[in-house]
């Protein structure tokens, strides 16, 4: 029995699905599953039930499942102490990123450790802040940049890599000028922003209960990319974001009507308990180094 099994194990039991599983270990499903039985057989135990649910841990199973993972904790302090006493950083790290992010601070922090860390495998996934969030507090990510939701997350570590305005926006003349908005024209136009879950989303949500209205028409977006070109075309008014900086592009194509929240922060974050790891702790050391070479 070998590493890579004890891993398929413990991501079986985490996730309780091969097919969740297999991608995140990067395996077939066939792979995984023959991982599975070659415990199963090797140990002369039942690990796991097949329901139509997915996979489910037995009894045998949770025992021995608390022993795997502590097997895995050891085998990464022993391949980080390695990494200390040649003095290079090796290993893998998993990071996530929200989708509507951007992609300046993910991609210096990549071509960083590129440069400095060669031996260090990366492995970027996006997705939305939630999920970000959740896949690191499951272990399915290392760290991740997210939106910050505004709620206590006093299990992370974080570091702010830059903060932004929401403004509500719309292509030129398509809704007139003035010192107020009518809210009961923009409630017929459609709406282009990402679900409740995201950012935005709440913002839009909770806009939509100050005013009292219901738009007829919501397009769900999750590009920032998207939703500007939407909005250029005139296709309905949506939610930007814009540096605080004021770098954005804004161009001819998009008016700015409201700024609907002044400042929302982009953070970087770890669980607590991996603050000592040598791959987190040089990560921070590059963000760190970063922001205070970019001007503000």
């Amino acid at each position: 029995m070998d590493i890579s099994q004890l891993k398929t194990f413990v991501t079986v039991a985490r996730e309780g699905s091969i097919t969740r599983a297999s991608e995140l270990l990067f395996r077939s499903q066939p792979a995984v599953s023959a991982h599975i039985k070659t415990m199963e057989d090797t140990l002369g135990l039942t690990l796991f039930q097949r329901t139509p649910r997915g996979m489910s841990v037995t009894g045998d199973g949770q025992r021995l499942l608390i022993e795997a993972r502590q097997l895995l904790d050891n085998h990464q302090k022993f391949l980080e102490e390695a990494s200390r006493l040649r003095g290079r950083l090796a290993g893998q790290l998993r990071v996530g990123a929200g989708r509507n992010l951007g992609s300046t601070e993910v991609s210096r922090l990549l071509a960083s450790l590129s440069k400095n860390f060669p031996d260090l495998e990366v492995a970027l996934q996006h997705g939305t802040s939630s999920s970000v969030l959740e896949d690191i507090r499951s272990g399915r990510l290392d760290a991740g940049f997210f939106i910050d939701p505004d709620e206590a997350h006093t299990d992370l570590a974080t570091l702010e890599i830059s903060h932004f305005s929401v403004y509500l926006a719309a292509a030129p003349d398509l809704v007139p000028e003035g010192p107020e908005l009518n809210w009961a024209k923009l409630e017929q136009l459609p709406w282009i922003y990402p679900t409740y879950s995201s950012c935005c989303g709440r913002i839009a949500e909770r806009l939509f209960k100050e005013n009292n209205i219901k738009p007829a028409r919501i397009i769900n977006v999750d590009d920032e990319t998207i939703t500007r070109t939407l909005i250029a075309s005139g296709a309905g008014i949506g939610l930007v974001h814009m540096s605080s900086a004021g770098d954005d592009p804004v161009g001819g194509d998009i008016s700015l009507l409201r700024e609907v929240r002044k400042s929302t922060r982009v953070l970087f974050a770890h669980l607590v308990t991996r603050s000592k790891d040598p791959i987190i702790s040089a990560v921070r050391e590059l963000l760190d180094s970063d922001m205070t070479a970019v001007p503000a």
